[in-house]
């Protein structure tokens, strides 16, 4: 989930895009203050900031200077009337300030952080509900389509399944929708699952995310293996689905703990 800062006198206006924008990003509010504004961008690291210009103008040239000057990747979007703006139009000549002219509705405030960071609208909004509905997220991958489907039917009373038929589109997919458990076919073409693992455990933010493997050979040497690979389980196919929600419940518990 994309990390934004939202900069601004803390009224109502501030804290209706704020309350909106949560449901999809991750959302910090900062006081005006440019010194608190700057240190909060310091250790947020945000992917855009936003700025509300209700009320600001004695703070806006040096809020937006040091913007400038020392954060010149991180786009910022601003929030405000013709006039409210009026003070700092140099600073949209280039590329990272964009201005929104007020009333906005929301949902165009929404459009234009998707477009600035370059996200699909409707992604953004189907991780959001998955988020919200509160249940694990378990992301199946497997080049079969047949085990897909009885995967997925196995499991979604229960849990939010994502799918993904191979390892690449199973790294796009967390990307965009962090799962709570990977079941992970051995087996598949091109990126089989023990690249798909070492592809998962190369980014540090996703190294704590439970694998397990799923695997239809069942002799020795292969098991050892996959167990060689320290996967936080593994069942042999055709999956039993009291055995599969076990497992299930087990990596995702030891992961919380």
């Amino acid at each position: 989930m994309k990390k934004i800062l939202m900069i601004g006198k803390m009224n109502d206006l501030t804290k209706d895009i704020n309350d909106f924008l949560g449901r999809y990003f991750r959302m910090q509010l900062a006081h005006e203050n440019p010194q608190t504004a700057l240190g909060m961008v310091k250790v947020i690291e945000p992917d855009l900031i936003i700025i509300s210009l209700v009320g600001l103008y004695d703070v806006n040239t040096v809020l937006f200077g040091r913007l400038q000057k020392e954060f010149p990747d991180i786009p910022v979007i601003t929030i405000g009337t013709e006039g409210e703006q009026r003070d700092v139009l140099s600073f949209y000549n280039g590329s990272q300030f964009e201005n929104l002219i007020r009333p906005i509705e929301n949902t165009d405030i929404f459009t234009a952080i998707c477009k600035r960071l370059s996200l699909n609208e409707q992604s953004v909004r189907e991780g959001a509900m998955v988020a919200e509905d509160g249940r694990k997220k378990i992301l199946v991958v497997d080049d079969n389509a047949t085990t897909l489907r009885s995967l997925k039917s196995m499991l979604e009373g229960r849990y939010n399944v994502m799918l993904a038929n191979s390892g690449m589109k199973a790294m796009t997919s967390i990307g965009k929708n962090r799962p709570d458990a990977i079941l992970l076919d051995y087996e598949m073409p091109v990126c089989d699952g023990r690249q798909t693992l070492e592809m998962i455990r190369a980014d540090e933010d996703l190294t704590k995310i439970p694998v397990i493997f799923l695997t239809g050979v069942n002799d020795r040497s292969h098991i050892q293996a996959v167990l060689k690979l320290k996967p936080a389980g593994y069942l042999l196919k055709p999956a039993v689905p009291e055995k599969l929600i076990a497992a299930i419940e087990e990596a995702t518990q030891q992961t919380e703990g």
